[in-house]
C-alpha cells in the first residue's frame, strides 16, 4: 500500500457514492447500504481527514438503503442522502439521529441526489419510478416534477445555468430539460440525445463502440466546457456530447473497462481529465483527447487512458475529485467496504 493512499473501512456497508464538502478538503461522505443495498438498513457515513487519517466524524442511519448523496450548498453542515423508500433525508452533522427534513413523493427507489451549484437554492431527485423532482430545501412538497418515463439513474445541473437539468436513464438516452421553456407536452425537456446512436462523422481507426441501446447509469457535466456532458454504462464505454449540437453523436470515445462504467467525475482543476468507477474493480483516469495536438483532428476523438488504479475488491461505485489543494486528491469507494483516498497525480506518473 502506498504511503499516499488512506483507507476507511466502511464495516456491514457497501458504500454506492462518495463526495468531498464544497466547504473544506478535509471532509467526505459516504452514502451505503447493507446487504449491498439487497435489503436491510443504510447508514450515512460523514468522515474526517485529520493527523490520525480517516475517522467518523457522524453517522446517520436509515431504514432503507442509501444509493446516493450531495451535500448542501447553502449549509456546509448540510447533506443529502437518496434511500430506497423514495425518500431524500436532509441531515446535520450537529443534529444527532435523525434528519432535519425529509422529502417524500417518489415511489420507487430515490437513486440521485444533486444540489444546483448556481443558485444554491433547489436540488434535484431522480428515480427508479421514471420522474425527477426539484425541490427547495425550505419545503416538503417537490416544486416541479420532470417526467423521464424509465428508471433515471443520475440527474444533475449545468454548472452554469441554474434552469439546465440533465439526466440518463434505462432507454439509452442523455435527456435535457430547460426550465425556462414551456410547461407543454415536453415538460421542459429540450433534448433528447441517442447515446448509442453511431456518429455521422467517421470514427477514428480502430475504434468501434457497441451501437446497440443499453442502460446508461451515470454522467457529468464538464467544468470548463458547460456544454460537455459525459455518459456511462452497461456497455462499458465512456462518451461525451456537447449539446449545443446534440443531433451530432458523441465527441469524443473512450473504451477500456471490462464492465459496466456506474460512476464519472470530470476534473475540477483541468477540462480533458476525467475520472471513471467500473463494475470490473478498477478506476481509470483519462483525458477525452480535446487538448491533444493531432495533425489533422477527426471528428470523433478517441481519449485516453491515462492510468488504471485496481486496489479495490469488489464493484466500484463512487469517485469524487477533491475541490482544494494541489489538484489531484480523489476518493473512491467500493462494494468491498473500503473508502480509499488517494491523488490521482500519483497515477499520471504511473506510481499508483
Amino acid at each position: 500500500m502506498m504511503a499516499s493512499m488512506l483507507e476507511f473501512r466502511t464495516a456491514g456497508f457497501n458504500p454506492y457514492a462518495v463526495k468531498y464538502s464544497p466547504y473544506y478538503d478535509s471532509r467526505i461522505a459516504v452514502a451505503s447500504a447493507a446487504n449491498y443495498g439487497i435489503v436491510g438498513n443504510g447508514r450515512l457515513f460523514c468522515l474526517g481527514l485529520g493527523p490520525q487519517g480517516v475517522q467518523v466524524e457522524k453517522t446517520f442511519d436509515t431504514n432503507d438503503a442509501q444509493y446516493d448523496l450531495a451535500w448542501s450548498e447553502i449549509n456546509e453542515n448540510q447533506l443529502l442522502a437518496a434511500c430506497g423508500d423514495g425518500s431524500i433525508k436532509l441531515y446535520d452533522v450537529n443534529v444527532d439521529d435523525f434528519p432535519v427534513m425529509s422529502f417524500h413523493e417518489h415511489k420507487r427507489e430515490a437513486y440521485a441526489v444533486a444540489w444546483s451549484p448556481v443558485t444554491k437554492d433547489t436540488f434535484a431527485s431522480s428515480s427508479w419510478d421514471g420522474t425527477i423532482k426539484i425541490w427547495s430545501p425550505a419545503r416538503r412538497e417537490s416544486l416541479r416534477t420532470l417526467p423521464v418515463g424509465n428508471c433515471t439513474y443520475s440527474t444533475s445541473y449545468c454548472p452554469s445555468n441554474p434552469s439546465i437539468i440533465s439526466a440518463v436513464s434505462t432507454d439509452s438516452y442523455l435527456r435535457i430539460f430547460d426550465l425556462r421553456t414551456p410547461v407543454n407536452a415536453q415538460y421542459h425537456l429540450t433534448d433528447k440525445i441517442p447515446v448509442h446512436q453511431p456518429p455521422s462523422a467517421p470514427m477514428p481507426p480502430g475504434l468501434s463502440p457497441p451501437s446497440m441501446p443499453a442502460e446508461i447509469l451515470t454522467h457529468d457535466w464538464n467544468k470548463y466546457r458547460h456544454s460537455v456532458i459525459a455518459t456511462g454504462g452497461v456497455d462499458r464505454v465512456i462518451r461525451t456530447f456537447d449539446i449545443r449540437n446534440p443531433t451530432a453523436g458523441p465527441a469524443s470515445i473512450m473504451m477500456g473497462h471490462e464492465y459496466a462504467v456506474r460512476r464519472i467525475a470530470w476534473s475540477p482543476h483541468a477540462a480533458d481529465i476525467l475520472l471513471s468507477a467500473s463494475y470490473d474493480m478498477t478506476v481509470r483516469l483519462w483525458t477525452d483527447g480535446s487538448t491533444m495536438a493531432t495533425d489533422q483532428s477527426p471528428p470523433v476523438k478517441p481519449g485516453l487512458q491515462l492510468g488504471v488504479m485496481n486496489r479495490h475488491t469488489e464493484f466500484v461505485t463512487g469517485v469524487d475529485w477533491c475541490l482544494f489543494g494541489v489538484g489531484g486528491w480523489v476518493a473512491t469507494a467500493g462494494w468491498d467496504e473500503r473508502v480509499l483516498l488517494w491523488d490521482a497525480n500519483m497515477m499520471l506518473q504511473g506510481r499508483v
